[in-house]
């Protein structure tokens, strides 16, 4: 899907290209994709490095142009193995044409154009475009997070009244998703910190650039803590788990000791060989008297030494 935008006084569908437009790309298809690239004479690889899901937070020239690699916050469907990830956003400029284009449509950018249409100041260039969109992807990181402490506290919640498997697991995935967040936001602060030297920066864009190294450091920190949250709350289930398992395998153990006393009397007293009790007719009720007393007092002995 293409869309085409006039950013000047304010954000405004237009039907056709304009010098000095936002042109925004979205899930394009193979066929538009060489539209593209032809249409505006874009380098090839630019598009491919987007589509790569894997690409790093970056910049590049090649023949005039300019390619910029976000990394953006991104959800899957719920049931994927990391429902939180990151995907990569590219803003691609030269002279009058900004293209972004990413893959994959994300609720960050469909935020992004609603709260620039009610903002109404529309961008005096590509570089206000530029970090305001790594604004954007800070702030969008921080509700995400938000969203992730949340569904660490219902797990929490749940492992709290009996350990299961399908929290620990979801846990586990959050904390994959919370690697990728924090390798995203590190590469963005990276890519920040060479972009306001490369691009030319002027008053208000130096202020912008201010209130994204915030946002983004704070998003970096808030990743941190909840990464150790995570980790300490998984080691402390991991610790409950083999603590309840030495747990039953004590008892199970000293259940075994104490089933162990009778059958070795009655096997005792029911061997081939002469121990006096073959002819007593309270053969029988001593036998089960001595396994009685023998086994509760094993009992005792391994209650009061907590064995069970």
């Amino acid at each position: 899907m293409k869309t085409y935008w006039n950013i000047s006084g304010g954000l405004k569908v237009i039907n056709d290209w304009e010098p000095g437009c936002w042109v925004q790309v979205t899930c394009p298809t193979n066929e538009e994709q060489q539209k593209l690239i032809d249409k505006y004479h874009i380098p090839d690889y630019f598009i491919s490095d987007i589509s790569d899901t894997d690409e790093r937070s970056r910049y590049e020239y090649d023949d005039g142009w300019m390619l910029i690699i976000l990394r953006i916050p991104y959800v899957k469907e719920v049931r994927s193995r990391t429902p939180y990830t990151t995907v990569p956003l590219g803003i691609i400029h030269k002279r009058d044409v900004t293209i972004t284009v990413c893959f994959f449509e994300t609720n960050m950018m469909i935020d992004f154009v609603s709260y620039q249409q009610k903002r109404g100041e529309g961008f005096t260039d590509y570089v206000d475009l530029t970090f305001r969109l790594f604004l954007s992807s800070a702030v969008w990181y921080l509700k995400r997070l938000k969203q992730i402490n949340t569904l660490i506290e219902k797990a929490k919640h749940n492992l709290d009244s009996g350990v299961n498997n399908e929290s620990l697991i979801g846990l586990s995935r959050l904390q994959d998703s919370l690697t990728y967040f924090i390798t995203s936001i590190r590469g963005n602060e990276n890519l920040l910190a060479k972009l306001k030297f490369k691009l030319q920066v002027d008053e208000l864009d130096a202020d912008l650039i201010e209130d994204v190294t915030i946002e983004l450091t704070q998003a970096r920190e808030t990743t941190n803590i909840y990464s150790d949250i995570l980790e300490s709350t998984m080691d402390t289930y991991s610790s409950i788990i083999n603590n309840n398992m030495n747990t039953v395998m004590r008892t199970l153990t000293s259940v075994s000791i104490l089933m162990m006393f009778p059958t070795l009397i009655s096997s005792f007293f029911g061997m081939n060989l002469i121990n006096g009790m073959e002819t007593n007719k309270l053969g029988f009720l001593v036998a089960i008297v001595i396994s009685v007393i023998v086994t509760g007092l094993s009992w005792w002995i391994l209650k009061r030494k907590r064995l069970l």
